[in-house]
């Protein structure tokens, strides 16, 4: 799920990221399956948006159940941008182009990390055989990279040339769109400063602290309840409790968020009403 789409969608986004990954997890322990990894964002890092902070809450479930999961594996892969999947500026700045442009970017100074399908596809299976149980590995995502550079590195590839202020005879303009709700200028890989090597030189291992499932199953329970309210404001502050550096900015153009009107309050009672159905699956 994509940043913009998760700042629209809260409670889609919760349920996709957190309880969609809590689901898949208890499959896999129930079934014993070996390995199980999770593919995560740098956007966990401290994050600025929904996305980034329901991954968070997603790696540090996977960690708690960890300590007392031992048929399966469980393990979390954190990397950033990769060029020509699904939703990357690739393709959007490819078909710009094919179009005379303008290429849009965000803004001037924005970064991102960037590495090829392939280079993603096998280092994941890579550091999945490398788990322990509650890894965080991060790859080396090399050093990141300007998305303008990016960009003008494309027109030149396709046979064009950037027309701007310097080159008032080049072809394709770059436009300014002003970063979106939850963007950040620049991302990072690490919550705290440990980190150690493995094997493989191009993956590391991140040593981060996480909650306990105790924590973490009182939070769920109430995150739950909120979102069957659709009660926005207090499925931020969950989140906001639950991830470290979780800076959320307001989200007015959430269409769920225009329509609850304050505080839906914190009922007890109710947020402990969960689906049947549903609290199985925590237990």
């Amino acid at each position: 799920m994509q940043v913009p789409m998760a700042e629209k969608n809260i409670v889609e986004g919760v349920q996709n990221n957190i309880f969609g990954t809590l689901i898949l997890a208890r499959a896999a322990a129930k079934f014993k399956v070996e390995h199980f990894v999770f593919i995560s964002t740098d956007k966990a890092v401290r994050p600025a948006n929904v996305m980034g902070a329901t991954k968070r809450f997603a790696e540090q479930i996977l960690q708690s159940l960890s300590a007392n999961e031992k048929a399966t594996r469980f393990s979390m892969v954190r990397f950033g941008n990769v060029l020509g999947s699904s939703g990357s500026v690739v393709p959007l700045f490819r078909k710009q182009i094919s179009q005379g442009g303008p290429i849009t970017v965000t803004h001037a100074e924005v970064t991102r990390y960037c590495m090829t399908v392939q280079e993603a596809a096998q280092l994941v299976i890579q550091a999945g055989s490398m788990a322990t149980g509650g890894d965080v590995f991060v790859l080396d995502m090399h050093e990141p990279i300007r998305i303008v550079d990016l960009a003008r590195k494309m027109v030149h590839l396709m046979g064009y040339e950037v027309r701007d202020d310097s080159s008032h005879k080049g072809d394709i303009t770059i436009e300014y769109t002003g970063l979106r709700p939850g963007e950040k200028l620049f991302e990072e890989l690490l919550i705290g400063e440990s980190v150690t090597g493995t094997d493989h030189p191009k993956i590391m291992r991140a040593e981060e602290d996480a909650l306990s499932w105790a924590e973490l199953e009182g939070l769920i329970v109430r995150l739950q309840a909120a979102c069957k309210r659709l009660d926005l404001h207090q499925v931020r502050e969950i989140l906001m409790h639950a991830v470290d550096g979780f800076e959320p900015k307001e989200v007015e153009s959430d269409p769920l968020w225009a329509s609850v009107p304050g505080d839906a309050g914190d009922d007890d009672a109710e947020e402990r009403k969960v689906d049947s159905k549903v609290t199985t699956l925590y237990k």
